[in-house]
């Protein structure tokens, strides 16, 4: 039996390897990754909610479930949109995008405009209920127009001034903006795809430690300005010693982890969204995971990120196009970024900051434009080498299977 084993093993290996030599296994994994992690994320938004909904608006249960899908359908309509535009009008829009966003940003700061929700101000009201947070879309700007701007200087990158400008200054100044709203969530995820960017682009070593430098002092400082952050990084070192303050929801999350054991205990059966986990739908959604699907569910969400990062990665290496490379690197660095970053603060690795889980969590304005993001992805992945030419063979399969069938035609 353990030969047979052995014989399988390599055939596997071998099947998996020529699978992910065809031209399109990026444009499959981006596709299917980002599919599986939608519907699971709506399930788990649905189940992580329901108590809440129903405590908090009039016996609805659905309540939050429903606004997530309203994101949920614009996104998907935004990523069929991404995924079909001709890159060189992303890049004519990349700079209009960006005025945009950043204006929206400013916008959160008059008052009677900007709404102030949980110590933070980075949203905008938009009809009835429903909100937007500006500084999610910056994200994407940035590494768009960044993307943009390294494609057009590529010949002259090797010398760090042209980096360095007018890139640094222009990014560090959307980022102080997204700061003095008092995200530090956003602002960590800017700042790692600031410094991502210059480190894909080749900026020298003694440069990057500048660059890390200057970002380290800015998140100490904005730490230090404020007292509950300063408790929150404090109680990160032991929650245990203030369990029903300050390290209440890293406890309470870690616990519900702990009761899922290896299966869970059953989709829609946590205990903890009952009210003793905070933020259970949205930061901490991945607790809620890991108590009604266990280890195992975890790993799940943990390997299909993985894929999403294999897929940016290779499409940002293997494709001819040097916007194409650069905007692929970024939107997955910032993904990534913004997962580890997530799954390291439910795991009790990281201090507890409000950053959601892409495409699980609840909030609208980060679905919103991680789908797009993702949409562009496909876009991307259609440049690599025999990706159109497979494409476009695959449409003429199915073109010559419907012709076999006229009746189904006219039906």
């Amino acid at each position: 039996m353990s030969t047979t084993a052995d014989r399988r093993s390599p055939a596997a290996l071998a099947a998996a390897r020529k699978t992910l030599e065809r031209p399109l296994a990026s444009y499959h994994l981006v596709l299917g990754t980002t599919a599986i992690l939608l519907v699971l994320g709506l399930i788990m938004v649905l189940s992580a909610s329901s108590v809440s909904s129903f405590d908090l608006h009039d016996g609805d249960s659905f309540f939050i479930f429903k606004r997530q899908l309203i994101f949920a359908v614009a996104g998907v309509v935004g990523a069929v949109i991404a995924a079909r535009m001709p890159i060189v009008l992303i890049r004519k829009l990349v700079y209009v995008f960006l005025f945009v966003s950043v204006l929206l940003v400013v916008l959160t700061y008059i008052p009677g405009v900007g709404l102030n929700v949980n110590g933070n101000r980075n949203w905008l009201p938009l009809f009835g209920s429903f909100r937007l947070q500006p500084s999610e879309f910056v994200k994407l700007a940035i590494v768009l127009w960044a993307a943009d701007l390294f494609a057009r200087k590529e010949k002259r990158l090797h010398d760090p001034k042209h980096i360095l400008m007018p890139m640094v200054p222009v990014t560090g100044l959307i980022a102080m903006l997204v700061v003095g709203q008092h995200d530090l969530g956003t602002a960590l995820v800017l700042f790692a795809v600031i410094v991502g960017m210059l480190w894909i682009v080749g900026l020298p070593g003694r440069y990057m430690g500048g660059v890390f430098l200057t970002v380290a002092a800015v998140l100490v400082f904005f730490v230090a300005a404020a007292p509950h952050r300063v408790v929150r990084l404090l109680s990160f070192l032991d929650p245990m010693a203030d369990p029903d303050r300050a390290g209440f929801q890293a406890v309470h999350g870690l616990m519900a982890l702990a009761t899922g054991g290896f299966w869970g205990v059953g989709l829609g059966a946590s205990r903890q969204k009952w009210g003793t986990l905070p933020e259970a739908h949205t930061d901490f959604i991945l607790a809620v995971i890991g108590e009604e699907l266990g280890l195992f569910g975890t790993f799940v969400v943990l390997g299909l990120f993985g894929f999403l990062a294999y897929a940016g990665v290779r499409i940002a290496t293997r494709s001819k196009d040097s916007f194409v490379r650069y905007a692929a690197a970024g939107i997955t660095i910032w993904l990534l970024s913004q997962a580890v970053v997530n799954i390291g603060m439910v795991l009790g690795l990281l201090p507890v900051i409000g950053i959601p889980l892409p495409l699980i969590s609840y909030g609208g304005s980060s679905l919103l434009v991680t789908l797009v993001a993702l949409g562009l992805l496909v876009n991307f992945a259609k440049t690599e080498p025999g990706a159109k030419r497979a494409l476009a063979a695959g449409r003429k399969r199915r073109g010559s299977w419907r012709s076999r069938f006229p009746t189904l035609q006219r039906r």
